[in-house]
């Protein structure tokens, strides 16, 4: 007989749940696994061995569950070195765990292969499984990933909003949106149009540089024409020489575990374009 564990990780989604509760009905289909562990707080509660047995919810838990936002084992951005590592497998081999389930995006995807790879290493018999989710769909091989229509969706109701309130007081609005190397939710604002002069007006997104005289220049252009402009750009926008504007702009920008740069939430970007649009 053997063990599993399933950990969340990364930023929840509305729908990572659902992922969650496919792993835990896929499991019960399968006798060999004696005991399928939630982790809680991904690998920092496989460090601390905070499991929960979750062979042990019934069928109404398990469809309230698939239908909750948010990351119902709770979410961790811890990134694993060796010594870490080290520590999880210890967890695995005392619990007799042999199956490895891992929801989350690029970093949990790198995390599930680092210990994977240690595994190896130490020749303990581990089958990792990496399972897509991100806001920002930008997993290799995956063409729509779980976590991004609602995200999307978000998005695009929030531009049709703003779009109401500029018609109603005209002028520059610019809408930062999340996306460090991907535009897919910036693009997906797109759909907030319904007519010709909808917002937004202007999109931008990291895969195209952007420089700031022809930033400038476009807006002139809308707001000529419309008497207004609404703005769609992605939080890692980058400048024509491929360093993100919002990393120029914030001083002793902060990083987090993974070491990316904190784009979002200082609002040195949004700050910076409208402050040139104002002059």
């Amino acid at each position: 007989m053997a063990n599993a564990v399933v950990s969340q990780s990364g930023g929840p989604t509305g729908v990572i749940n659902a992922s969650l509760v496919g792993v835990i009905e896929e499991a019960a289909q399968h006798p060999d696994i004696d005991h399928l562990y939630g982790a809680v707080h991904a690998v920092r509660g496989i460090v601390d061995e905070q499991f929960i047995d979750l062979k042990t919810l019934s069928v109404a838990e398990l469809e309230t569950l698939a239908r909750s936002p948010s990351a119902g084992l709770g979410s961790s951005r811890d990134k694993p070195d060796e010594a870490y590592c080290k520590k999880i497998l210890d967890v695995f081999e005392k619990r007799k765990i042999r199956y490895f389930f891992y929801i989350g995006g690029n970093d949990s995807a790198n995390t599930c292969y680092i210990v994977n790879s240690m595994a190896e290493q130490i020749g303990y018999d581990l089958r990792a499984f990496h399972i897509p989710k991100t806001v920002d769909n930008d997993l290799l091989v995956t063409d729509h990933c779980p976590g991004y229509g609602t995200a999307a969706r978000f998005v695009v109701c929030a531009l049709m909003g703003d779009d109401l309130d500029n018609r109603a007081l005209p002028g520059v609005k610019i809408d930062v949106i999340m996306g460090r190397h991907a535009g897919f939710l910036t693009a997906a604002s797109a759909l907030a149009r319904q007519r010709d002069d909808d917002g937004p007006h202007l999109i931008y997104v990291p895969e195209r540089p952007l420089g700031i005289d022809r930033f400038l220049a476009e807006v002139d252009e809308v707001y000529k024409r419309l008497g207004r402009c609404v703005i769609a750009v992605s939080e890692g926008i980058a400048d024509t020489d491929g360093k993100t504007w919002a990393e120029k702009l914030a001083e002793n920008a902060e990083r987090d575990a993974h070491g990316n740069v904190q784009l979002s939430g200082t609002g040195a970007l949004a700050d910076y374009m409208a402050s040139e649009v104002k002059a």
